[in-house]
């Protein structure tokens, strides 16, 4: 596990700790959950852009279409 030292303006910190005191965590916890989200939205993302290069945008368009439709009947 490694340590890291980050500089936050008072203001901010003060709110992060606040946050963590309303959901029963530490900072370092809450950091932690941070960027665990962080993370995983930009693989995410990541992937949905490989995904998308190998792709063709008229079939694209073609899925999104089917979805409205779907969603239409609704």
């Amino acid at each position: 596990m490694s340590t890291l030292t980050i500089r936050l303006p008072d203001e901010k910190h003060a709110r992060l700790r606040q946050l963590a005191k309303h959901r029963g965590i530490s900072v370092n916890k809450l950091v932690e959950e941070m960027a665990t989200i962080t993370l995983a939205e930009f693989d995410a993302e990541t992937r949905f852009r490989a995904l998308a290069g190998r792709g063709s945008a008229e079939e694209g368009r073609a899925l999104l279409d089917k979805l409205d439709r779907a969603f239409e009947s609704e």
